[in-house]
């Protein structure tokens, strides 16, 4: 009976008819309905097992140990999520919402959505038991997991399957923070990357379904209670763009945390199921003088907002150890997102904030709880790098339109500076770190992903300003250039010399020979900087109808670093042929990964490994495993029975998780019980 119904209503949706864009509504209000039903759930079990935790397991420890025994509350929630993540689910190369962010670039939105029950299941225990992590990052993979399912249950096209991603993301956002305006521009923002009336709208209809059940449950209250405000007018602004530079490094400094942890943890080679544990004893030691750092923290968040524990000292000490503590709980493998953190590292930013500018300005009644809610947007902002999501998201639960003025300043210049200090968020610097760059929610193109210090020459000689152009011309000869930099004596780049500007002086008076190179150079330079792209550099290059560009220092222009020329374009080329390549194979995987419910793992062969010098072929393969691609240096390889592995080789493995340990002593060497990385 639902096959047929899900047959018919497949039929309808694909096939054009008049009754196409009733369909898609109705599955944009399904989605919805199932999302908020599955994030409201999530929550409730939050609640249950910090109850269990805290005020049953805490309870005993505290009566039988005395209080210091509550630390131990985190590490046995850590005990649990490590044996859980250990024993049933697989390894993953990206987490949370950069994993759906692959998904939606690379495999059509296509996730392994069978293992969200037992992820969230993980997630709530994490945070029930105190890890510093937020719920937001799995509400959303809860979501869009949903709408992935239909998708592929009704073998939707890649566009279609995208936008019911998009829809569960929206209704996700929008059931945790009883916020739909911010669901739909979250989705658009960080999912999607688009703006179509068509898909706009399922986006819209999936966040007010989502939003109409959480009410209809939970009430109409926002997720914190919300200050008194009162705007003064322009006087005000200067302050909250002061505001808006202090959230920046904070912002920044909060994601190179996160990834630093988790690089730590890796290196430490320790078992899967020890990391959490520790992680999860320092968690409990600190939050024992510190409770407002554990869990999602809305509870000090809320007391910010209403004004109280404003103690300048205390919430800049919260700053740092929340950075710390999130980051710390991430890379020992607590499940969470990084939503929530961001937003109470806003909050004590923004309050601490205010106490101070209310104390030096005593006059303008300057409410410090203001300042903290503003901060929230314009740390949040320079986090994850949604704006718009960041305003509407304080807009929705202000819901008052004075205090858009100052949400919008703080908020645009903190992305501003955050975006110099670290041009990738949250989210998409782990993707950018293996290789993967989004733009709208797509890969971009190749050559925009490389940037001009990967490609770029060292300069081999260059040329003094006052050296005579008889000896210009013998360096020519010696290094077979067209061209190089004019430098002073303290190495600051003047121009360039060409060959043909060279040729031209010495053809136009032969007592050009002895006169400086300084005099014949050409002084208006193009040049090229280190961090852009090299399709930036070639347009450039292009336009100019120059073979050669001069990379420089943009703090410093006449600090020479290096040298673009034709060679490096074709360096260039070759780079970003690989990666694509490489990406493509990556979206494979992706989609393989969906259908079999099997994660690919990456795996070398290690020096001396018992495969290495054998065909594929020869080598007794564990169970449940099969060989994806071989990966020599910068060449990609399609294996076959015959195809001969060799130490370095990075192989891709489907694998079921009871396989990946023979799978590491046969590839790398390692004992069966070793940790997995």
């Amino acid at each position: 009976m639902l096959k047929a119904i899900a047959q018919r209503w497949r039929e309808h949706w694909l096939r054009p008819s008049p009754y196409s864009d009733l369909y898609q509504a109705l599955g944009a209000i399904l989605i919805g309905l199932l999302s908020a039903s599955g994030v409201l759930l999530f929550k409730q079990v939050i609640r249950w097992v910090h109850w269990l935790f805290w005020a049953q397991g805490g309870g005993w420890l505290a009566a039988h140990g005395g209080r210091w025994w509550l630390a131990l509350v985190p590490a046995v929630g850590g005990l649990l999520v490590g044996v859980l993540r250990h024993r049933w689910l697989p390894e993953e190369k990206h987490h949370g919402v950069a994993a759906v962010m692959e998904a939606v670039a690379l495999a059509g939105g296509r996730l392994r959505y069978r293992e969200t029950p037992l992820k969230a299941l993980v997630s709530a225990i994490s945070l029930g038991a105190g890890a510093s992590v937020g719920p937001e990052d799995p509400s959303v993979q809860i979501g869009a997991s949903l709408g992935s399912m239909v998708g592929q249950k009704l073998h939707m096209s890649d566009q279609r399957t995208r936008l019911l991603v998009g829809a569960g993301v929206a209704a996700g956002i929008a059931t945790a923070f009883n916020a739909p305006i911010a669901g739909v521009f979250f989705a658009v923002e960080i999912i999607s990357g688009e703006f179509f009336l068509s898909s706009f709208g399922m986006i819209v209809l999936s966040a007010v379904m989502a939003a109409v059940l959480t009410r209809a449950l939970v009430g109409p209250m926002p997720a914190f209670p919300i200050p008194l405000y009162a705007y003064h007018g322009p006087l005000d602004l200067p302050f909250y763009l002061g505001l808006g530079v202090l959230a920046a490094p904070v912002a920044v400094g909060y994601i190179y945390a996160i990834y630093w942890a988790r690089d730590a943890f890796r290196a430490l080679h320790l078992p899967a199921w020890v990391t959490p544990v520790l992680a999860g004893l320092v968690v409990g030691a600190v939050g024992l003088f510190y409770p407002q750092i554990l869990g999602d923290s809305y509870e000090a968040v809320g007391n910010i907002l209403a004004g109280r524990e404003l103690i300048i000292g205390t919430l800049l000490v919260l700053v740092v150890l929340k950075i710390v503590l999130t980051a710390l709980s991430l890379g020992a493998g607590f499940i969470g997102g990084v939503f929530a953190p961001s937003l109470f590292l806003g909050a004590a930013l923004g309050g601490a904030y205010g106490v101070a500018i209310s104390r030096l300005f005593p006059t303008l009644h300057l409410v410090p709880s203001a300042f903290a809610l503003v901060g929230m947007a314009a740390v949040l902002a320079g986090t994850v790098r949604a704006p718009v999501t960041a305003i509407m998201l304080l807009f929705e639960m202000t819901d008052d339109y004075h205090i858009v003025l100052p949400l919008m300043f703080a908020v645009t210049v903190s992305m501003l500076i955050s975006q110099m200090l670290e041009p990738e968020s949250v989210y998409t610097l782990g993707l950018v770190r293996a290789g993967l760059r989004l733009f709208r929610g797509r890969a971009v193109d190749v050559l925009e992903a490389i940037k001009v210090r990967e490609v770029m020459e060292q300069l081999p000689v260059t040329i003094r300003h006052d050296m005579p152009l008889k000896t210009v011309s013998a360096l020519f000869d010696q290094f077979h250039t067209h061209g190089l930099p004019v430098v002073d004596d303290q190495g600051r780049l003047l121009g360039i010399l060409t060959l043909q500007d060279l040729q031209h002086a010495l053809h136009a008076d032969p007592a050009n020979r002895d006169r400086p190179a300084s005099a014949f150079c050409r002084k208006r330079l193009v040049v090229a900087y280190p961090d852009e792209s090299i399709k930036e550099a070639l347009r450039r290059m292009s336009v100019h109808d120059i073979g050669r560009l001069p990379v420089v220092d943009p703090a410093h222009p006449d600090r020479l670093l290096g040298w673009i020329n034709r060679a490096s374009i074709i360096r260039a080329y070759d780079l970003a042929l690989t990666r694509r390549a490489t990406m493509q194979q990556r979206g494979e995987e992706v989609r393989l990964e969906a259908l079999t419910e099997a994660p690919v793992l990456e795996m070398t062969v290690s020096q001396g490994s018992p495969v290495a010098g054998k065909t594929v072929a020869e080598i007794q393969w564990p169970e449940d495993v099969v060989l994806v691609r071989v990966q020599r240096g910068a060449t990609l390889l399609i294996p076959h029975g015959d195809t001969r592995l060799q130490p370095g080789d990075r192989l891709a493995i489907v694998a079921e998780p009871e396989a990946v340990a023979a799978l590491r002593t046969l590839l790398e060497g390692r004992d069966r019980s070793a940790p997995r990385k």
